[in-house]
């Protein structure tokens, strides 16, 4: 018996352990009018598009373990057709000491007069620089544009430095 409450104590501590090396993110961004925006008809009908987009924002908010994100430079190809866009891409997020993230996203977004309005999914980490190398982790963003070609983004997830053990 005592044997087995050693066991299932350890368990429980390798547990906890796992679970609080799982750090919260959320933070905003504000981007800047994409430039370059290459877009070509697809051809099987009038209102298919394929775009090749690149996006520079700067982080409003958030941190990864208590450094501050700074900017990032994203590359984005987004299928549209008439209101509807599927997009896929790229990231490289800049820490206030230098480091940088890598982040894929991908998501669905809506337009209106073959412009973004609305924009969902779903990002994740695939590593990094400095102390981010072998970063992981994944979540959500949301985001919508303005008028005159800006965006704005909300992102929340989770992150795991590697060979963390917990803790911001």
């Amino acid at each position: 018996m005592r044997r087995k409450f050693v066991l299932v104590c350890g368990l429980l501590l390798t547990l906890s352990a796992a679970v609080s090396a799982q750090n919260k993110f959320s933070g905003g961004q504000q981007c800047e009018k994409p430039d370059p925006v290459y877009t070509v008809p697809v051809g099987d009908r009038p209102d298919h598009m394929m775009s090749l987009i690149k996006d520079k924002c700067t982080w409003t908010s958030g941190e990864i373990s208590g450094v501050q994100l700074k900017d990032e430079d994203d590359t984005i190809v987004s299928d549209t057709s008439g209101t509807r866009a599927r997009d896929r891409g790229l990231g490289v997020a800049t820490l206030a000491d230098g480091d940088k993230a890598f982040v894929q996203f991908q998501g669905t977004g809506t337009l209106k007069d073959k412009m973004p309005v609305t924009g969902q999914g779903t990002w994740s980490f695939t590593g990094g620089t400095g102390k981010l190398k072998g970063l992981k982790g994944k979540g959500t963003y949301k985001g919508k544009w303005n008028p005159d070609g800006t965006s704005t983004f909300e992102i929340e997830g989770e992150y795991e430095l590697a060979g963390a053990t917990g803790g911001k």
